[in-house]
């Protein structure tokens, strides 16, 4: 009965933020490098810290990280609305880490880990900051996740505030996971979110003793990272918005569904995260293991981003 409570909450609280989305013009206008086609309100994710501030309220999560997620959330969502200069993006998200680092003790650790840690976490935020840019990616793939730590033993006591922030996905998700979206993530809700979900990666890491588990990021980690490499390859500017991502060709240049393409990618990590459980399971989550499945995962992913630049250069010629 509480989580519904919950639910019906996060709801009205989303219904509320549209009708103040809608009076003050916080919109999402296309442009050249937009997958969408019509004006659409921005910062629905802003549900996402919001639920993070419920879990704090009952208990749930640390002051450590909900400061954490509402400190990048405050900052996105006021740059969502004006874009703000990078010294205060770059600020909060620095702090966030910290607050991180300080949450799960980190600090205690060797000094040659926190800034391998920490460049891994940044890039892990701007990652998935950046891979929002068609209908149901960001939701759906943060459900994974959710779901995917939430069936994991370790994270037991942990269960409240998964179910909060995967009840938060799922009222999103009932205005973004459709043809005609009503509302976009935007920054406020795409990189807390991604604050959120790097937190419980680490997190796990530590407690389980296994690096494996970072394949539950992989095939957002290798869509941007080679997606990046293409980039410098053709002298871009990486930190400029695009839609050079292999998701982005499927949904714009190749004509598939947006929707279909998102639960193409949830549904291949899901796959991925259930086989991690399972070897873990067995005793068999290894380094080996690891490192195989990224080399396999990495060389499917050229291949298929190959097969489809084929396929745009045949129906343009």
């Amino acid at each position: 009965m509480i989580y519904i409570a919950l639910l019906v909450l996060l709801l009205g609280i989303e219904l509320i933020y549209f009708k103040i989305a809608d009076r003050y013009n916080i919109i999402d206008k296309p442009n050249s490098r937009s997958s969408h086609t019509s004006l659409t309100l921005r910062g629905g994710g802003i549900i996402f810290p919001i639920a993070v501030s419920i879990g704090y309220f009952f208990g749930y999560v640390s002051l450590e990280i909900a400061l954490a997620v509402l400190l990048v959330a405050a900052v996105s969502f006021v740059d969502d609305i004006k874009p703000l200069p990078q010294l205060p993006r770059v600020t909060s998200h620095i702090i966030a880490v910290g607050l991180v680092f300080y949450d799960l003790e980190l600090f205690s650790e060797s000094l040659w880990l926190l800034p391998i840690v920490f460049v891994l976490l940044i890039g892990w935020v701007n990652a998935f900051n950046f891979m929002d840019g068609i209908n149901g990616i960001t939701v759906l793939y943060a459900l994974t996740a959710i779901v995917s730590f939430s069936f994991m033993s370790i994270n037991e006591p942990s269960l409240p505030i998964l179910i909060t922030m995967g009840l938060s996905c799922l009222v999103f998700g009932l205005f973004n996971v459709r043809k005609k979206a009503k509302t976009f993530a935007g920054d406020v809700g795409s990189i807390s979110m991604a604050v959120f979900l790097g937190y419980f990666m680490i997190k796990t890491i530590l407690e389980t003793g296994q690096l494996g588990y970072i394949l539950f990021f992989s095939v957002y980690g290798i869509d941007a990272i080679i997606t990046i490499i293409v980039r410098i390859k053709n002298k871009e500017n990486i930190f400029q918005p695009h839609r050079s991502h292999l998701y982005q060709y499927m949904a714009n240049e190749m004509g598939y569904s947006h929707v279909l393409v998102s639960f193409i990618y949830a549904g291949i990590q899901l796959l991925i995260n259930g086989l991690v459980i399972y070897m873990e399971i067995k005793g068999n989550l290894s380094y080996f293991f690891m490192i195989e499945t990224l080399l396999v995962l990495t060389l499917i992913y050229i291949w298929i981003r190959r097969l489809v630049f084929r396929k745009i250069i045949q129906h343009s010629s």
